[in-house]
């Protein structure tokens, strides 16, 4: 029996669709469509859409994963799950007016969050889209200091972060 290699296109009776992306003595790891990662025997019942030839061991399912989540990270406005704070989980935002006339505006901390890190996730999008663009080297630099500021801005917002590889940085003093 051939193996195939990693990249090669199956469809499995159970699982559906996917791609071989890693082939160890035993097992193909297979990403399916509809079904994520599954490990299934060398051997199972499964039908060769197309075939990827070349050195099965040439990459590994963490390389193959980074690099799907680099690219989705790029091109995607798909974020990543950001925790907050756990001090703040279910916690409420309180707008109160200076005229105690007026009713204060409550909001669920957690939907203010979520609004904080789509604004962020957005910015990078942004960001990005700039770097890979056809404008001039300081036309990009000239956006990029503009999204530095911005992110410089949104750093009050850091106590809600959970994590601090997620805060806001603005630009650094030298």
């Amino acid at each position: 029996m051939k193996l195939l290699g990693i990249g090669s296109r199956i469809n499995h009776s159970e699982y559906g669709k996917g791609v071989v992306t890693n082939v160890t003595s035993q097992h193909y790891w297979v990403t399916f469509i509809d079904n994520g990662l599954e490990t299934i025997d060398l051997d199972s019942d499964f039908d060769v859409i197309e075939t990827a030839d070349g050195d099965v061991d040439t990459i590994s399912f963490s390389e193959v994963e980074s690099s799907l989540v680099q690219i989705l990270k790029t091109w995607s406005d798909v974020s990543e799950v950001v925790p907050i704070s756990d001090k703040y989980k279910g916690g409420t935002l309180v707008l109160k007016p200076a005229d105690d006339s007026l009713k204060p505006y409550e909001l669920p901390i957690d939907k203010f969050f979520h609004k904080i890190t789509m604004v962020r996730d957005r910015l990078r999008v942004m960001e990005q889209r700039i770097n890979s663009s056809d404008l001039d080297e300081q036309g990009k630099i000239d956006l990029q200091q503009y999204i530095t500021r911005i992110y410089g801005s949104l750093t009050s917002f850091n106590v809600l972060f959970k994590s601090k590889s997620h805060n806001f940085v603005g630009q650094r003093s030298k």
